[in-house]
């Protein structure tokens, strides 16, 4: 069986979309999925899966979440195999300075990473770096500027609304629960 992470977009922000992760957990097992582990309130479901269909296992979890919490909750689903390539393949600068934040910005199909980049525009290179691998956006920044960089103002584009984004250590520790 396969092992993939759910990556659950906006929930137990603010006090909104709230999702208790035990609930959520128990939620993923009554529909099938294996070896359920979630990880901080972020919502972050590690499990495994026959189904090999991408496509499918994201309709599978976001029909369950709707079902169970009556929130319409984007999802993005992310194997294994796809989050240890990206990994291996993040730039050298991505959460390489402890003065800057490192983000990684999964994209939600059927956004791309590259349309994303292109809608958020082009890096300001003196105030942040941008690169990506397969559906993965790898995005850091100096703390002390980080109010400059064209990402920290996402959230008025549309694009938005077509990722989620989690911070290196999150990215790196969902790395070592997959193994």
């Amino acid at each position: 069986m396969e092992k993939y992470i759910a990556l659950l977009r906006g929930i137990n922000v603010g006090g909104k979309n709230k999702i208790s992760m035990s609930k959520l957990k128990i939620t993923f097992e009554d529909n099938g999925f294996r070896d359920v582990i979630t990880y901080i309130n972020s919502g972050n479901v590690i499990f495994s899966c026959p189904i090999d269909d991408v496509e499918e296992i994201t309709k599978s979890c976001e029909l369950a979440i709707t079902n169970t919490f009556h929130l319409n909750i984007a999802v993005t689903i992310i194997s294994a195999e796809d989050l240890t390539a990206a990994l291996h393949n993040a730039p050298p600068w991505w959460d390489n300075d402890s003065q800057s934040k490192h983000n990684t910005i999964f994209v939600i199909p059927p956004a791309t990473a590259t349309a994303i980049i292109e809608q958020i525009g082009i890096e300001k290179s003196e105030y942040e770096k941008v690169s990506h691998y397969g559906q993965v956006i790898f995005w850091s920044a100096p703390i002390k500027t980080f109010s400059k960089t064209k990402l920290s103002r996402i959230v008025s584009k549309p694009s938005y609304r077509s990722i989620t984004i989690r911070n290196a250590n999150t990215t790196k520790k969902l790395l070592q629960l997959l193994e």
